[in-house]
């Protein structure tokens, strides 16, 4: 509780301005007691060091340190005042309607009889920004980053609710686009340097860590981005007049830099182009990566002028269908189907080609003119996202996202193609992603130097994080209150050389200042601490040069027992059989199965892939060809989306002679990557190349 150490402060620095004064008075005297006479004035030149001098001048000295301590506190405390009086001058009353409404609905409480009240459900946990809540669920306000019902705020910005879930859902397609691109093979070291596993964007992980624990994972990986109604139109576009809206104010740029991304962001899952933009707006908006990034965006088309935009209007051009593709049937009309493309143009473009616009906001999803739009409305947009007419008497509608440029380049990677022709799964080598910039690829940490347990093993608890997360003690389950302590157990037992502070803190929180966190980790070690303790007696978490780390010798883990499993089979010299197997049967699940933490997914995946690996080897190595097929089987039940797995139980099925199990298997891969949101251009799995989106269309 906050109350008492803020009562014993107040109490302390009362006691410091109080305290001083009562004892120089009491002891000393008044500090001035008039002025020396002359008499006094020449003995004082003889003689300056006398005992009464010195102690005038150590009592002036302690007066002129308590008036600094003085002035100091009340500087504080008036600095502090005006702050309480500007925001209370800011707080919104209550406007008369909901005056009214309010002494409604109170009377109307008060008139219910007792035994009519009954206690209302307690309504839907609403996910924070990475870090607001608190390890009961409630949420708690943290450095003004508490998600409201409509929106989270991340550095850099504000996305609406439904803009953030889109976010998380498209960050978790990555992941699932790794999985399905990554190529087999048997390694030489339990080290990975797959380029392709390094963690995605800080922005995204605090958006991802905002659902991490509030929301339940979906039933597949990626499903939450399948048939979605966030995916029919622009969040944004709902709220935009129909004629189009020009925007100023200091957070015009950064406004249009979210609609760029709502937009890109609603479109992914549909054929047609989601945004227009020019050259020379996209640039101001990007930046110097504007050109580069937007050739791998799908869905947006860069032209030089307006009048380049009539070909990607539905309408614009007799028998052509949305996005300037020829229909499927002759004379078909185009009547349903996702809305038209949004359109970013500058305040130059829009009054040199006011008819064009007009003509082209009729069939898109908004117009937005970066300046002042005389043709229709224009509103003034502050840094926060809050929009007001020209004139600022009223808002003009929703908040928007809003965006930095930094902000928003991260949020772009989720969705970007990694590489504009990625190779065939299982005919030119594994595929890789580049890692983003300014990051490195993330290396493998492994237990090697760790004791694992064996048969004679005295230590009674046991770190299970392969499958659902548990401290077991003698085989039973050891109660753990907070959900941050699981995440520091399972991050510690992935880093068995430790964590400092602020790589917990990074991981655990994302996105918010590491100075608020501080505190709130320490509580959480503490009472992990404790309760270990009190239930088994030892303490398993040991702290030096500030780093963190697991005891080895008072726990043991599953997840070290694997990464031993793993260095016996890459490193010994003549490897067999027995050793991918031992890799195998050491994996009973996924790491932290079902958990959404964002720095989970590229540790999670690495250690997926020596399973992969194992089975892969063993099929390639197998001289029964039946034998082959059920280690490749084996494979896809631990990685049901992995390409290559499934191409090769295809061929292998072809080969036996099962055409109608071959069949079936490329049939249900086709259809469980269509549900992630993958969708593939054809359903031949051994001469098809998958992808997500059509090609970039540029003019």
């Amino acid at each position: 509780m906050r109350w008492p150490r803020q009562l014993m402060s107040l109490l302390f620095v009362l006691a410091l301005l109080a305290g001083p004064p009562i004892v120089l008075l009491s002891l000393v005297g008044a500090p001035i007691q008039g002025w020396p006479t002359a008499a006094q004035a020449r003995e004082w030149v003889q003689n300056p060091l006398t005992e009464q001098t010195l102690t005038a001048a150590l009592t002036i000295a302690a007066w002129l340190v308590w008036l600094l301590l003085a002035s100091t506190v009340t500087i504080r405390v008036l600095t502090r005042l005006s702050a309480t009086v500007s925001w209370l001058r800011r707080m919104p009353l209550p406007t008369p309607w909901q005056a009214t409404a309010g002494g409604i609905a109170g009377a109307a409480v008060l008139g219910v009889s007792s035994h009519a009240i009954t206690a209302p459900p307690p309504p839907p946990t609403q996910p924070v920004a990475a870090g607001t809540l608190d390890e009961v669920g409630k949420p708690t306000p943290l450095e003004s980053e508490v998600l409201a019902d409509e929106g989270i705020s991340v550095a850099g910005g504000w996305l609406p609710r439904d803009v953030a879930e889109q976010v998380s859902a498209a960050a978790a397609l990555v992941w699932l686009r790794r999985r399905r691109s990554y190529w087999p093979h048997p390694l030489s070291s339990p080290s990975r340097e797959d380029t392709d596993l390094a963690p995605l964007p800080p922005t995204v992980a605090a958006v991802q860590a905002a659902f991490a624990d509030s929301t339940p994972p979906p039933t597949e990986p990626g499903a939450a981005s399948a048939g979605s109604s966030l995916l029919d139109r622009p969040t944004v576009g709902r709220a935009f007049p129909q004629a189009g809206v020009g925007l100023t104010g200091l957070g015009a740029q950064d406004a249009a830099r979210g609609l760029l991304v709502t937009s890109l962001l609603a479109g992914r899952h549909h054929l047609a182009v989601s945004v227009v933009v020019t050259r020379d707006v996209l640039a101001g908006l990007l930046g110097p990566t504007a050109e580069t990034l937007a050739h791998r965006l799908p869905g947006l088309a860069v032209i030089d002028n307006l009048g380049q935009a009539a070909g990607f209007f539905p309408g614009d051009h007799p028998g052509r269908a949305p996005g300037g593709r020829e229909p499927t049937q002759p004379n078909m009309q185009e009547t349903t189907g996702p809305p038209g493309p949004t359109l970013i143009v500058d305040e130059a473009s829009a009054t040199d080609n006011a008819e064009t616009l007009a003509r082209l906001a009729t069939a898109s999803a908004a117009v937005a003119v970066l300046g002042r739009w005389p043709a229709g409305q224009t509103w003034q947009i502050d840094p926060s996202g809050r929009d007001h007419h020209q004139d600022g008497s009223e808002p003009a509608g929703p908040r928007m996202c809003v965006l930095t440029q930094v902000t928003a380049i991260d949020l772009l990677t989720v969705i970007a193609h990694p590489d504009p022709a990625p190779p065939m799964p299982g005919t030119a080598g594994p595929s890789r992603l580049p890692a983003p910039a300014g990051r490195s690829p993330r290396r493998e940490v492994t237990a090697q130097d760790h004791p694992v347990r064996s048969g004679n093993d005295q230590r009674r608890l046991r770190l299970r994080v392969l499958g659902e997360p548990a401290l077991l003690l003698d085989g039973h389950p050891v109660e753990i209150r907070r959900t941050a302590a699981v995440q520091v157990l399972v991050f510690l037992a992935a880093h068995p050389d430790g964590a400092d502070t602020r790589q917990l803190t990074d991981a655990i929180w994302p996105g918010l200042p590491r100075r608020s966190l501080t505190g709130r980790l320490y509580t959480t070690l503490s009472d992990l601490r404790a309760t270990i303790r009190s239930t088994a007696g030892v303490s398993i978490i040991e702290h030096s040069d500030d780093r963190y780390r697991l005891n080895p010798t008072g726990v043991t883990v599953d997840l070290w027992h694997f990464h031993h499993a793993v260095r016996d089979a890459t490193t010994t010299v003549t490897t067999d059989a027995t050793t991918w197997k031992a890799v195998i049967d050491a994996y009973p699940a996924d790491l932290a199965a079902r958990r959404t933490w964002p720095w989970l997914d590229p540790i999670r995946e690495a250690t997926r892939r020596h399973v992969i690996d194992a089975h892969a080897t063993l099929a390639s190595a197998s001289p029964d060809a039946r034998e082959a097929l059920a280690w490749l089987q084996a494979g896809i039940r631990i990685d049901p989306y992995n390409a290559d797995l499934h191409t090769r139980a295809v061929t292998a099925l072809i080969a036996l002679g099962d055409h109608d199990a071959a069949d079936h298997l490329r049939e249900s891969y086709t259809r469980r990557l269509a549900a992630a949101g993958l969708l593939p251009t054809d359903t031949d799995l051994t001469t098809t190349t998958f992808t997500d989106q059509p090609a970039i269309t540029s003019r």
